[in-house]
């Protein structure tokens, strides 16, 4: 750029002057250079005059309006286990420059909209919403330097925010694996931290049921609990045999939920049926077409074993369940999984071969739909929505279903085209328990998700009608736990992925780049190391 000024003017008095200016913008790249933020705000400006505002353990939070109490709260903590002292919060405005948090009333609020201003006056966050303020706060976490025992210097800047996405989910899976609460609690803080709004917590599995039901004991007693697992690469080179579970009391499950929520994070449960149900039958065999014998699944893949669909007691079961786990979560979701439910042992049943007589259908896949369907109506008349994978299409769709695409973008375009809403969470682009790298640097199911090619996501496809549009939600990404058996696992897995996700879910589409995106994340990777977070370091 100076090369160019220098060539193109001669007149000593024009050279003075582009120089200047050349001076300016390359003070205002290094500006820039010091703000690195994930997701991409919609919009990012840096004053004219340079300059920062600096937070001591003196400043002062000035909560202006009290129902943002819990932004301060998370900013407080953050502050607290990162850099070693909190702020203290003055529940009025103040004179002095301080981080004032402002509500904004206006006709029509947008959901998650935020502006922030920092300034010689201090910071301002000023938010139509509650969850505004706390993505202003996300914001603000990242303009602090990203180490540890130095002053807290935040540039002055100009930010306008708001998400294109109204979902923005990432999901864990603890049925292969089990993770205890202090992990799920932190995990949903990275959720947080990436102003991702939705965590899809999947309880139960063949190989493990990971939520307490008074009514039925024998599902944690029982099902909870396995007889040693596989060691490597699945079909595995044998059992290891060590007895291998866990379970969320109640209790803990409201614990998580609050947490959540005073994050601004909804958790939507899963309650797999009529597939992926080993667990649920070992506790109780006559669920099954069989009756048994039944075992919690040491190894992973699909089993023939699944819920009886002609069987009536399996409804009054699973209503019952439902009664228990519904008041739980506050979430107007509720996932019923409804994928890899082999039909094998339905051709054989006698119950549910009457049942396909009784009610006309012409298949096991018009019989899941039934299935499905009778489940439904029971949600809808808890006043819940149920979400479903994308197999649920098959034999017809449930009337008032969310389906959740995840082989493929096709189930989403067709559920989009009826009229239904959409999650996006194809295997192609959002499966965190892919490799991220070739060779593959550590025991996966397969597959390969590069960083690059999850960052490419586009989650409204384009061959769906334009007019369909507003049925896509968002996308979530999944993480299944075959082959992550720690907490350290599950972190290397989604580091960096999430931290790209996350902005194709939030940022619009037209400030996307990936080049600008891969300069930031050197900034990010420095973060995952100050929340003391594992992280794949050859992510390509």
């Amino acid at each position: 750029m100076l090369l160019y000024v220098r060539i193109r003017f001669n007149n000593q008095h024009y050279m003075k002057h582009f120089w200047f200016i050349a001076c300016l913008q390359v003070l205002a790249a290094c500006a820039l250079a010091q703000v690195s933020i994930i997701p991409q705000p919609v919009g990012l400006k840096m004053p004219g005059s340079a300059g920062n505002f600096s937070i001591t353990s003196k400043t002062s939070i000035y909560l202006e309006d009290a129902r943002l109490a819990p932004s301060a709260a998370f900013l407080n903590d953050y502050l607290k286990q990162i850099y070693g002292f909190t702020l203290p919060v003055k529940k009025k405005a103040g004179t002095a420059p301080g981080i004032r948090l402002r509500h904004q009333t206006t006709a029509s609020p947008r959901e998650g909209a935020y502006t922030l201003q920092v300034d010689n006056q201090g910071i301002a966050i000023t938010s139509e919403t509650e969850q505004g303020a706390f993505y202003g706060i996300q914001t603000l976490i990242q303009l602090l330097p990203a180490a540890k025992n130095t002053t807290l210097s935040i540039p002055f800047v100009s930010v306008t925010d708001y998400p294109r996405f109204q979902y923005r989910g990432m999901h864990l899976d603890v049925g292969r694996h089990f993770f205890p609460v202090e992990f799920v609690k932190k995990y949903i803080d990275y959720i947080a931290l990436h102003k991702m709004n939705y965590f899809h917590w999947h309880l139960t599995e063949d190989q493990g049921w990971r939520i307490e039901i008074k009514k039925y004991p024998r599902l944690t007693q029982v099902g909870a609990w396995r007889d040693g697992t596989i060691i490597g690469p699945y079909p595995g080179t044998g059992n290891d045999n060590i007895r291998y579970g866990g379970f969320y009391t109640q209790k803990e499950v409201k614990e998580i939920v609050q947490y959540a929520a005073q994050r601004y994070i909804t958790v939507v449960p899963e309650i797999e049926m009529p597939g992926h149900s080993s667990a649920a039958l070992t506790a109780y065999p006559h669920l099954g077409c069989t009756g048994g014998p039944y075992k919690v699944q040491p190894t992973w893949g699909v089993f023939k074993e699944v819920f009886c669909a002609g069987n009536d007691s399996v409804f009054t079961f699973l209503q019952d369940v439902l009664d228990e786990v519904l008041p739980l979560f506050p979430s107007k979701y509720v996932h019923i999984g409804g994928d890899e439910c082999p039909k094998e042992s339905w051709k054989v049943c006698p119950k549910c071969q009457a049942r396909k007589t009784a009610n006309n259908l012409k298949d096991e896949h018009e019989l899941q739909s039934y299935f499905v369907q009778r489940m439904e109506k029971y949600i809808n008349s808890k006043g819940k929505i149920m979400i479903g994978w994308d197999e649920i299409l098959e034999g017809g769709l449930a009337p008032n279903a969310v389906v959740m695409s995840w082989r493929g973008e096709k189930g989403g375009i067709d559920a989009a085209n009826q009229g239904h809403d959409v999650i996006m969470t194809p295997v192609s682009h959002v499966y965190l328990d892919y490799a991220q790298a070739k060779p593959e640097d550590s025991l996966v199911i397969g597959g390969y998700t590069p960083l690059k090619k999850t960052y490419s996501y586009e989650p409204v496809p384009a061959e769906l009608d334009a007019s369909k549009n507003k049925h896509v939600l968002g996308a979530q990404g999944n993480v299944w736990t075959e082959y992550m058996g720690y907490p350290s696992k599950v972190e290397y897995m989604i580091f960096p992925r999430m931290s790209a996700l996350s902005e194709v879910l939030w940022s619009p589409r037209e400030v996307r780049n990936w080049e600008d995106f891969e300069k930031r994340l050197e900034m990010q990777v420095l973060r995952y190391g100050l929340w003391g977070a594992n992280y794949n370091k050859k992510f390509e």
